[in-house]
């Protein structure tokens, strides 16, 4: 019998906003690289926590990297590593 619970759900993203997330990351990045931080594990540490603190307020960061939805740049981030569509 087929439960209701074992469905897969589906999950698609706008290209458009594939490039609004990677411009606010390059952002993001070019900060936390100013400031002196390693930004992948900074980076890193906020997708993983969702807590802001990991993120510089320098260049407005830390408000710009909560504009990225976490799910949407996981989803992005797979499949870029996976050279997949």
């Amino acid at each position: 019998m087929f439960d209701e619970k074992d469905k897969t759900l589906t999950f698609s993203l706008n290209d458009d906003k594939g490039d609004d997330t990677k411009k606010i990351l390059l952002t993001v990045y070019t900060a936390l690289v100013e400031k002196g931080y390693d930004p992948i594990n900074q980076i890193v540490g906020y997708i993983l926590s969702e807590d802001p603190t990991y993120i510089t307020n320098h260049k407005n960061a830390r408000s710009l990297i909560r504009k990225i939805d976490r799910d949407e740049l996981l989803n992005m981030l797979v499949k870029n590593f996976l050279g997949v569509k």
